[in-house]
């Protein structure tokens, strides 16, 4: 699949499920086990200039003003997605911009001018190429120690379990490093039984640090391996259980 087909195919697979991302409170399994860690790792944002990538209906867009964040602007590949954005900011009345917009490509902004840039769970639908580009461009635009933090699914997280209830990409047997750069589908389940249709371009950690030097952060990553906690369990043992002791996500935070 070229990379042109997959932009495609990410493009019509969020233009076709927009209206399933909209919440106001955790609903999806990485609502619980990945989003409140990384909004975590964004703190301070009070009085920050911040801008998120692959921002879908604004969820975490929503939370970041609402911690203090002076500005936020989220963009987005998908049409479908900045529309539902778009209806929960004249809804709520945060104040939160919002485009349709490409990861690799971020002219609209001037060099040094962001403090912090969020992308949760953005890079598993770049390629190897398109990610190293993405991150060049975040090192552009950030300000001289601002922060950029992002989420991806555990690199080795597919390659350890069968497809199957509560979270999956679907990999076709083995290859950690003969299946770099393809992609593969997967689901994620809601607490109520539903499930919203995902996406993996499969990357190692080595190319995610590869792209690291390659954009011009040297210092060095803050890197948090998620999984289910003993508070998920205490919350919903059916639902999280499946998942028990096996790495989900990772989190990462580099300074400029």
């Amino acid at each position: 699949m070229s990379t042109l087909d997959r932009k495609n195919s990410t493009r019509n697979l969020y233009n076709r499920t927009a209206s399933e991302w909209i919440r106001g409170e955790p609903i999806s399994l990485s609502d619980f086990t990945a989003r409140p860690f990384v909004l975590g790792l964004c703190e301070p944002v009070s009085g920050l200039r911040v801008l998120d990538i692959g921002c879908g209906e604004g969820y975490c867009s929503r939370e970041l003003r609402r911690r203090g964040a002076a500005q936020v602007h989220g963009i987005d590949l998908s049409q479908g997605m900045i529309e539902a954005a778009t209806l929960q900011e004249v809804k709520d009345g945060l104040g939160i911009s919002y485009e349709v917009g490409c990861a690799t490509n971020l002219k609209q902004f001037n060099d040094g001018e962001i403090d912090l840039v969020v992308a949760v769970f953005l890079f598993n639908y770049l390629t190897i190429a398109q990610t190293e580009e993405c991150m060049t461009e975040i090192a552009r635009i950030l300000r001289p120690g601002g922060r950029f933090v992002f989420s991806v699914p555990h690199p080795s997280f597919p390659y350890m379990r069968e497809p199957g209830y509560p979270f999956y990409f679907e990999v076709e047997g083995k290859g950690y490093f003969s299946k770099r750069d393809r992609q593969f589908p997967g689901r994620i389940w809601k607490r109520d039984g539903s499930w919203l249709n995902v996406q993996l371009i499969h990357k190692t950690l080595e190319d995610y640090f590869n792209a690291f030097k390659i954009a011009g952060f040297n210092t060095m990553p803050i890197l948090q391996e998620l999984r289910v906690t003993p508070e998920h369990i205490t919350l919903d043992e059916s639902f999280f259980s499946p998942l028990l002791d096996q790495p989900l996500h990772l989190a990462i935070q580099v300074s400029r």
